[in-house]
């Protein structure tokens, strides 16, 4: 296809979704699957594939999906937009729009700039304060490229630049090491919390359709926070052996974050309002099984008050077209989902793999699924594109083999996180870092798979015994 104009790729792209969804539409639907919930399957599986060839944006090929349901009478209308209800969806596009706050009003850049002057004298400090500015705005700001590609990394940039390393000269004196470290931990910020990718929430919103499991914003801090810690404590150390930085003091480096944080000036009180709104905001998040109080109910909540002190403006607020966008395309494929697991889609499917499967132990199940869930990510060009194709297809196979159901949802959430790194387009933030010029594209995907390699033995030995400690499995 390389010889295609790019008009030629998208009509290609756009038939081969057509012939593959109606390949499966015209077969005759399986024993124990309704015809609805057969063609709605053929256009989920249609939809996927779209979101991996970009034939058009992903909101283009919600449009086309939702339309052809609608054409077919395979869905009603008010089934079709089920998703643009649901508190998943409005919980994600409140984050978004305090993303937009946490940068008009400078504090993401001077939280960065805070840890980097208290902690920046060596370039083994630098990586563990850059990672945990990452980590503490992580906690209200689902949108990973916002948080570390639009607030960190820049600074991370300016520092690198400060230190003498650019990536035309002496890229290795320290920006490499930053961007390596930094982005890796970005995986780990993103996990930590319910709220530190927008993937989690979709993770969660189909762990309920496909495996009965209820996950809260405390519940997932409780079940991630050990595992995630330590590999959090180990990134930096394990980047600091393997991609080492030529220079080891950047006490100027630390001076000059310092010089950068006296001439931002006092924490203003748009900073000081945007810090009281974000502590009720997770305060809420993390008591919702107590007050019975749902997570987007505090996350709009915390939007009004941003509108109410004119943190944000209202003009900003429909501005922010990333928020509905994401809204739009992503509450389509949820409403798809949310659907087929009405139409009893996912339970017919597991049980028909369980029995086909059934000589397989669900120990071997469940690794075999991490391992191809992993390698699949190399085909993949968007996170949340990956989880929306085979998120759902790996979970009703794991819970088909006899997985139990929380450590099904968990060990593949955490496959979502950990392969943002594995290429340098896996993900917005490993654009954005790659980008920089400071590393080289091999040197990107050998770390990557190392890292990979190494979280999974992680989670694998540490979160398998913390879930077994908990009553998990």
């Amino acid at each position: 296809m390389k010889n295609l104009s790019q008009a030629q790729k998208k009509w290609l792209s756009l038939a081969l979704l057509v012939a593959v969804g109606a390949g499966i539409w015209f077969i005759p639907a399986p024993d124990g699957f309704s015809v609805q919930a057969w063609h709605l399957f053929a256009i989920f599986v249609s939809t996927a594939l779209g979101f991996m060839l970009r034939p058009l944006p992903s909101g283009g090929i919600t449009v086309l999906a939702i339309a052809v349901a609608l054409l077919t009478g395979t869905l009603k209308l008010g089934q079709a937009f089920t998703g643009l209800t649901s508190d998943v969806i409005w919980l994600i596009v409140s984050a978004f729009l305090f993303s937009r706050g946490l940068i008009k009003t400078g504090l993401g850049v001077r939280i960065a700039y805070l840890l980097m002057g208290k902690f920046g004298s060596s370039s083994l400090k630098l990586g563990y304060a850059f990672s945990l500015g990452d980590l503490i705005i992580s906690t209200f700001v689902p949108s990973n490229t916002a948080r570390s590609g639009g607030i960190v990394y820049p600074v991370v940039r300016s520092v690198s630049e400060v230190a003498g390393s650019t990536p035309e000269d002496n890229p290795r004196k320290l920006g490499a090491y930053l961007v390596m470290t930094t982005v890796h931990n970005d995986n780990m910020a993103s996990l930590f919390t319910l709220t530190g990718a927008a993937g989690n929430l979709l993770v969660v919103s189909f762990a309920a359709q496909i495996a009965g499991v209820q996950l809260s914003w405390a519940s997932w801090l409780l079940y991630m926070s050990v595992p995630v810690l330590i590999m959090f404590i180990l990134t930096p150390l394990l980047m600091y052996r393997f991609y080492p930085p030529g220079v080891k003091d950047t006490s100027s480096s630390q001076l000059a974050a310092r010089e950068k944080l006296r001439q931002l000036g006092p924490i203003s009180r748009q900073e000081k309002m945007l810090s009281a709104i974000f502590l009720v905001a997770v305060l809420g998040w993390a008591t919702t099984s107590l007050t019975g109080i749902k997570a987007a109910t505090f996350a709009l909540l915390g939007l009004a008050l941003m509108l109410l002190f004119d943190i944000v403006s209202w003009d900003e607020v429909i501005s922010e077209k990333s928020a509905w966008d994401v809204m739009f395309w992503m509450g389509g494929m949820y409403s798809i989902a949310d659907n087929l697991a009405k139409m009893d889609f996912f339970t017919v499917f597991s049980s028909k793999v369980q029995a086909s499967l059934a000589h397989v132990s669900w120990p071997v199940g469940i690794a075999v699924l991490v391992f191809v869930f992993l390698i699949t990510t190399y085909v993949f060009a968007s996170g949340i594109s990956h989880i929306l194709a085979l998120y759902t297809v790996f979970l009703a196979l794991a819970v088909a083999l006899g997985v139990p159901p929380y450590l099904a949802v968990l060990a593949l959430a955490v496959c979502t996180c950990i392969d943002q790194t594995m290429t340098h387009y896996s993900s917005g933030p490993a654009a954005v870092y790659f980008g920089s010029g400071y590393v080289k594209q091999n040197h990107w995907w050998v770390i990557g798979a190392v890292m990979v390699a190494i979280n999974t033995v992680v989670f694998g030995t540490v979160g398998l015994g913390w879930w077994k400690l908990l009553g998990l499995w």
